[in-house]
Order: structure tokens, then sequence, then C-alpha cells
């Protein structure tokens, strides 16, 4: 039985070792994981944000690597930190940028009173900082007006997956907005 292709990369004895807490072997295994965990966050991140959930994720690889049962798991284990990572972060930027605001609804309000002209070129900057699934997605559905069915039979995604991703595109664009 082979292992899946992303599995090899990574070396088994290494990762035994790691996960019993020897500090060379944890090293390594972050050496060895840091371009997945950099490709995967430039796909789940906004431009701004993959150096901060890069640097977090391996935080948690080195400080909770034990919890990983077996090394076939690892990628998705990687996977599945990187996006909370991206969503934290974002949360975080969201929270502090909002913490400005007295009453909290300030930024709203600002999007509303701003010229159309400069609204609009701030949408397109907005779109254009999007990771390039997200952008696909948005162009798709909201500048060619394909249904969420369309889009999803022509990617061969299944239907909930194109609308969490749109929704997460979305909340991306207004965090850039605000």
């Amino acid at each position: 039985m082979t292992q899946p292709a992303n599995t090899t990369r990574y070396d088994a004895h290494m990762f035994e070792l790691a996960r019993a807490g020897d500090e060379v072997a944890i090293n390594n295994l972050v050496i060895a994981t840091q371009p997945d965990i950099r490709r995967y966050a430039k796909l789940s991140c906004a431009a701004a944000n993959v150096d901060d959930a890069v640097q977090e994720t391996l935080w948690l690889l080195s400080k909770r690597i034990g919890t990983v049962k077996m090394l076939a798991s690892l990628p998705a284990w990687l996977f599945t930190v990187v996006k909370r990572e991206c969503f934290r972060v974002a949360q975080k930027a969201h929270l502090l940028k909002g913490a400005e605001d007295i009453d909290g609804f300030a930024d709203d309000l600002q999007l509303s009173h701003r010229p159309e002209n400069e609204l609009r070129l701030d949408l397109i900057r907005a779109i254009q900082s999007l990771p390039e699934h997200y952008r696909h997605l948005v162009l798709l559905r909201d500048i060619n007006g394909m249904t969420i069915e369309e889009i999803a039979d022509e990617l061969n995604r299944s239907r909930e997956s194109v609308k969490a991703q749109l929704h997460r595109a979305r909340l991306l664009i207004r965090e850039y907005l605000i």
C-alpha cells in the first residue's frame, strides 16, 4: 500500500521522535513543514496575514506535535491549523481596527458615506488582495453573475464548499474595506 504523496516528504522516524518530545526532531520537522504551511497560508489567508499565520502555525506545531497520531494525518492537521490561524489573525486585525471606534459602528458608517468612486477603487483593491481561489469565486459570482450551482459544477466542488468559500471571500473583502 502506498503512502499519500504529501506524507513521503516527511521522515517517519523524525516524526516519531518529535512526537516523543525530541527538540532536534521538532526543529527539523518545523523546518521540513514550513514550505507546506506557507503554501497553505497563501491559499487561506489575506496576503497581509500570511506571515502571522505561518508563525503561529509553526509555534503550534512545535508545541502540539504530540497530539498528531500518525504521519499520514500531519498534512491535514497542518492545513486545519493554518485555516484556523488565518481566520484568527484576520479577526484579531479586525478587532484592533474596531477598538479605535468608540461605539464600534463607525467603520460601517464610514463606508456608507464615502464617495462612490473612492469606494469602487477600494473594492477593486480589496478583490485584488484576495487569495487567487477566493478572487476567482467572487469574480464568477458577483461579476459574471453565475449561480452557486453553476460555479460548483464548473469548479467540480460541492455547493456547500462554494458557498463557504464565497462567504469567507466576502468577509475578507469587508475586512479590507473597513
